[in-house]
């Protein structure tokens, strides 16, 4: 039996539901000397206010980018490769130490939990000098699953 793709319209709360138990995702931003895109894999969750968050470096390309255009797009996936993902448009925002070092907390709530040592860890942000990449969505396709289209399930 062939596995046919699927494309659920989903509203915000749904969309957020769906967001809050995965953790892949692939960051698009726009670089700025081509007309082409900078694509980054990363670790990510969903913030109390329903907002996406990333932790990284300041130096990396995609908080160049965010910082010159916000304008970002995610594709969030499922652990499993074969699973659901969602293509999602949103604005980003930079948040840099020592100002973020609340929203790192949160950040790692919405990931991992409670962490055993809540001042090692943002001991261990302070040191390392992370930012925090805050996207608001905007907008979002379907959730979708890959596979052969329903009209050829025969």
């Amino acid at each position: 039996m062939p596995k046919i793709a699927t494309a659920d319209v989903v509203d915000r709360p749904q969309l957020l539901e769906f967001l809050r138990s995965r953790h892949h995702g692939v960051l698009i931003t726009r670089r700025s000397s081509t007309d082409g895109v900078q694509v980054s894999p990363v670790a990510c969750g969903i913030d109390t206010d329903g907002r996406i968050v990333i932790s990284t470096y300041p130096q990396r390309a995609k908080v160049r980018n965010a910082r010159r255009n916000p304008n970002v797009t995610m594709c969030v996936l499922s652990d499993d490769w074969d699973g659901a993902y969602v293509q999602i448009d949103g604005t980003a925002e930079i948040l840099d130490l020592p100002e973020a070092l609340d929203d790192f907390v949160e950040y790692y709530r919405c990931i991992a939990g409670e962490h055993p040592d809540w001042d090692e860890y943002r001991a261990a942000m302070l040191r390392q000098g992370k930012s925090l990449i805050r996207v608001t969505i905007d907008s979002w396709g379907p959730i979708a699953t890959g596979g052969f289209p329903p009209e050829l399930d025969a």
